[in-house]
C-alpha cells in the first residue's frame, strides 16, 4: 500500500493502482491495515496500491488477509476451469492486525467497481 493518494509518475517496475472499493471493512491510512467499517457505510476506499512482480521466495512475511477482488460485488458467476467464478480477479495481500478468519466471517473484499 502506498502512503500518497495519487502519483505523478508510474514506479519503475510494476504498476500503482487506485479505485478499488473495499466491502466490508476499510483502510486505516495511519496504522496502514485494514478495519471496520464505519456505521451504515458499506462501501470506502482501498488505497493505492502497488503491483510489483517479485519471486514467491522473496514474499516479505508480515500479518495480512489474502483478500479476493471481484469485478463487482455480485460475488457471482460462471464458474471457470481454475475452479474460480468469472467474477474474481485475484487476492490481495492487505495488510491486518487480526486473524484471517475475522474478515473471513465479515465478508470482507475488494470490488474493481460498485453496484450502485
Amino acid at each position: 500500500m502506498m502512503p500518497k493518494n495519487s502519483y505523478r509518475n508510474g514506479p519503475r517496475d510494476g504498476v500503482y493502482t487506485y479505485g478499488l472499493f473495499f466491502e466490508g471493512a476499510r483502510w486505516d491510512k495511519k496504522a496502514e491495515v485494514i478495519i471496520e467499517s464505519q456505521p451504515k457505510v458499506l462501501y470506502s476506499e482501498g488505497p493505492v496500491m502497488w503491483f510489483k512482480p517479485i519471486k514467491a521466495v522473496d514474499l516479505t512475511l508480515y500479518p495480512h488477509y489474502e483478500c479476493p477482488l471481484y469485478k463487482t460485488g455480485d460475488r457471482r458467476g460462471v464458474l471457470a476451469t481454475t475452479g474460480h467464478s468469472s467474477n474474481f480477479v485475484c487476492t490481495i495481500r492487505m495488510p491486518s492486525d487480526k486473524p484471517s478468519s475475522h474478515w473471513i466471517g465479515r465478508g470482507v473484499a475488494l470490488l474493481t467497481q460498485l453496484n450502485e
